[in-house]
């Protein structure tokens, strides 16, 4: 059986949210990232991404990691899109045009979206927004997405979803980059689709249970 590591509070919910909406077979093994713990070594702390336990399947100490047999991968992308290969069903390509197109919408996610929507995140949540500092980096941040955000709500117009009209892997890689700039709502004014399609995304139940419990999962341990 396919074993997923990782805390809800990482980039894990990605793999972890297509094996939910595939209802595919799967353990899902807690790990909580060392830095939130206060001590990583104390017996009391959670399993950690610093055990050595954990080590032995991710020597870069980070989740997720997934194994399923002898295979092993270490990031998010090849994960969940390995998983949609080997289950299969609705949510995964269904011709080699549809893969290569779920891969070059995951690629534009991590390239072109992630980091900047990743500096607005961190300037919201983990910063001052208020400061000319904090103003400075949300709108350096939001410039930055303006050329591929664009893309992705053109491509959007007249379709629910990035292959058509069913939800895929290749929907679930690029909202997971996209949502980390949520908070900024002057970055998605100017494109309705792409805001349409984020909240149907989102509006998905197996995303709202998931996120509920994500929620509910500690920001820091003692």
């Amino acid at each position: 059986m396919v074993k997923l590591y990782g805390s809800l509070r990482s980039r894990a919910l990605r793999p972890l949210w297509l094996l939910r909406e595939m209802g595919a077979p799967h353990e899902w093994i807690p790990v909580v990232q060392a830095y939130r713990i206060g001590d990583p070594s104390a017996a009391t702390a959670p399993f950690n991404t610093a055990s050595s336990e954990f080590r032995a399947v991710n020597p870069m100490g980070q989740v997720p990691a997934m194994v399923d047999g002898d295979l092993v991968l270490t990031e998010s992308v090849a994960i969940t899109l390995t998983l949609a290969r080997k289950f299969g069903g609705p949510l995964a390509p269904a011709t080699p045009a549809e893969e290569a197109l779920a891969l070059n919408w995951a690629l534009l996610g991590v390239s072109a979206v992630e980091g900047p929507a990743l500096a607005i995140l961190m300037a919201t949540h983990q910063g001052d927004p208020a400061s000319a500092e904090g103003q400075a980096t949300i709108a350096n941040a939001r410039a930055s997405l303006a050329r591929p955000f664009a893309r992705i709500d053109a491509h959007l117009q007249g379709q629910a979803w990035l292959l058509g009209d069913r939800f895929t892997v290749a929907d679930i890689l690029l909202v997971e980059c996209v949502r980390f700039a949520i908070d900024d709502a002057a970055a998605f004014a100017p494109f309705p689709d792409l805001r349409r399609w984020l909240t149907a995304a989102r509006d998905r139940p197996v995303f709202k249970d998931l996120w509920a419990a994500r929620n509910a999962e500690p920001d820091t341990y003692p």
